[in-house]
């Protein structure tokens, strides 16, 4: 499903705006007329159907980006209806095609917006809680459960159980749920906890809330985390993983017997 999604991607992102680009043998668009009326579409209930909804549902996915109102997935089902059945397009796609990039970083921007303003309140508050500490970052740090072992360089790996929300509280991902360990190079990770597993020692707990630009930023992790998300994560660190033992060197003459 990961390399369907990223197909989907990238054929939406880039390989569009490439067709158009050079589609000059396409044939001149008819001037826009209004869609016919489909009746309802009856839910999918085959093997088949259901994995044509699927396919949908990962086209879909990827717009999340364009913050489509009802009314503006109704202009994008009509191009793929026509796309899909051979018909003739109503717009230049040599014209329209391109613009395509530029709506999307409209979209992105303002949407990413809108999820800061309504961060802000929760980040105020998380800021004020007992024990927070605020970083020049913007890293809310709480310890849960103080630790007693040593604490991590940026260039370790850790091997850490955790649990990430949104502000809502909807879960993004988590190891406690999965119920196995995740092991990350601290300087591979978002800056929210290279800076902040930083703190913690072996065997300790900590919350730790992370405003989007120490996060995803403005672009998010669709469709999953927003743009310009701030993220709450509780992270107990496990135990800092040692690197492998280097193999003894072997001689470069075979030794000779007596």
């Amino acid at each position: 499903m990961r390399l369907l999604t990223a197909v989907f991607f990238l054929f939406t992102f880039t390989a569009l705006p490439a067709l158009a680009a050079g589609a000059s043998s396409a044939p001149a668009p008819k001037a826009p007329k209004a869609a016919a009326k489909q009746a309802p579409q009856a839910a999918p209930s085959t093997e088949e159907e259901k994995t044509l909804y699927a396919l949908g549902l990962v086209v879909g996915r990827n717009l999340a980006a364009f913050s489509l109102s009802a009314s503006e997935v109704g202009f994008v089902e009509l191009g793929l209806r026509d796309a899909a059945l051979g018909k003739e397009p109503q717009v230049d796609l040599q014209v329209y095609g391109p613009k395509l990039e530029a709506l999307n970083q409209s979209r992105v921007g303002k949407s990413a917006e809108r999820e800061k303003t309504k961060a802000k309140s929760f980040l105020d508050k998380a800021a004020k809680e007992p024990g927070a500490s605020v970083s020049s970052s913007g890293l809310i740090y709480t310890d849960i459960k103080a630790g007693t072992g040593d604490s991590p360089k940026p260039t370790d790996k850790v091997k850490v159980h955790y649990h990430g929300t949104l502000t809502d509280g909807k879960v993004f991902d988590s190891s406690v749920q999965r119920g196995q360990p995740a092991e990350f190079p601290l300087n591979g990770v978002i800056p929210c906890w290279t800076e902040g597993v930083q703190k913690m020692k072996v065997g300790g707990k900590a919350k730790l809330v992370c405003p989007s630009k120490i996060a995803y930023g403005d672009t998010g992790s669709p469709p999953v985390i927003p743009g310009g998300a701030a993220l709450i994560f509780e992270v107990e660190l496990l135990d800092i993983v040692k690197p492998p033992a280097a193999a003894p060197a072997k001689d470069a003459q075979p030794k000779k017997k007596p």
